[in-house]
């Protein structure tokens, strides 16, 4: 094995390491961090326990799938990482229509073509903007979609909004969103490099806030810095509860996976802390799990409670809130039942959309490889 080489089997498997521990293991029992919260604070009334029913498999057979976005005619957008394609998948039928290829993507370990997201003005613009690795860097893209065009030939030529987040061969983050305040969020990840999350100057190890042509969006807490909260490992999730408060998942080390209540200017303390420490000027998780039951992608908000989707973990957990706080002890679902678990989306009222990710050279590709699932919970 060669230097190179050794060093990045052993950075992916500090990426997915994990020990034993009372509150982890098979049992999967995460620790809650949060005191109760102030009336003000509350926003719902998540039941303490919840459920998840298994509705259909929507459609199977995708490979390395990563990043979901659904069409305002319900139709759903699911970006490959490692073949750097988009592909539209109908709900109804399960078929499949590649959109095409995106220019530039150069895959490599958790590299590739990462998150995907519609313009706020979609109707309008019909632009997709898409979060990837090129050779140089981290960088989003946006692409105007021609449905009218014929497969493969439906993406129009990126136009570069945002470039410069440090790649590596681990750790890109990836995750893009449009929040309610019409302001584009990226989470990057710190690609290897553990200093860079406490530097407030680099991109890598920060959630970014940006205006949709890619400029640092007004009111962020560093005038003219696109970065909106610091000192993160690895942002995979992004999702806004119905007062416009930011949740965000992120991988931990060797000890804690974190969900985090993203505070403008907050800084969550990787390298100096992981999980939960109650020391001054870093602030604490929602909730934290061992990485052997979690190892979190993508979370949704849905009937007022976190749902986060585990990759080495292999189960969908449940957070139920109250306020910016975890109400109780997170529920596991589907474990160990559809291997590693990568994106979840809401599909409306009490529906999720859930993309499982056994390809991504991880995992244990079965009959039907990749699926997209339609779950009922509560």
């Amino acid at each position: 094995m060669t230097g190179a080489l050794a060093a990045a089997v052993l950075l992916l498997a500090g990426c997915s390491s994990g020990g034993s521990s009372p509150d982890g293991g098979s049992g999967g029992v995460p620790s809650r961090t949060a005191a109760a919260p102030s009336p003000s604070e509350r926003v719902s009334d998540a039941p303490a326990k919840g459920s998840v029913a298994v509705l259909r498999t929507v459609a199977q057979g995708l490979r390395s799938p990563w990043g979901l976005a659904e069409l305002p005619d319900g139709a759903l957008l699911v970006s490959s990482r490692d073949e750097a394609t988009i592909t539209r998948v109908d709900p109804q039928t399960g078929r499949k229509t590649e959109l095409g290829t995106v220019p530039g993507v150069r895959p490599e370990g958790e590299g590739g073509l990462l998150g995907i997201a519609l313009s706020p003005h979609f109707a309008d613009d019909r632009m997709i903007y898409a979060y990837f690795t090129s050779a140089s860097d981290n960088r989003i893209v946006r692409m105007r979609y021609d449905q009218a065009k014929p497969a493969g030939r439906q993406l129009g030529a990126p136009d570069t909004v945002f470039k410069g987040i440090p790649k590596g061969f681990i750790h890109n983050g990836g995750r893009i969103a449009f929040g309610p305040d019409g302001m584009l969020y990226a989470g990057t990840g710190e690609s290897g490099r553990r200093g860079l999350s406490q530097d407030k100057a680099s991109l890598g190890g920060k959630i970014l806030r940006l205006t949709p042509e890619g400029e640092p969006a007004p009111g962020n807490p560093f005038p003219g810095s696109p970065v909106y909260s610091w000192g993160h490992r690895n942002v995979q999730g992004l999702a806004w509860d119905g007062k416009q408060r930011l949740f965000a998942s992120e991988f931990g080390q060797d000890t804690w996976d974190e969900l985090n209540a993203i505070a403008p200017g907050g800084n969550y303390g990787w390298p100096v802390v992981e999980g939960t420490a109650r020391r001054s000027g870093y602030r604490d998780p929602v909730a934290q799990w061992h990485t052997d039951v979690a190892s979190p992608s993508g979370i949704a908000l849905v009937r007022g409670s976190v749902w986060m989707a585990s990759l080495r973990g292999e189960r969908l957990w449940r957070i139920p809130l109250d306020g910016t706080r975890a109400a109780a002890t997170p529920q596991a679902f589907l474990t160990k039942t559809y291997g590693r678990l990568r994106t979840v989306a809401p599909a409306g009222d009490d529906r999720l959309w859930l993309v499982t990710s056994a390809t991504d050279g991880r995992g244990e590709p079965k009959k039907g490889d990749d699926r997209i699932l339609e779950l009922r919970v509560s």
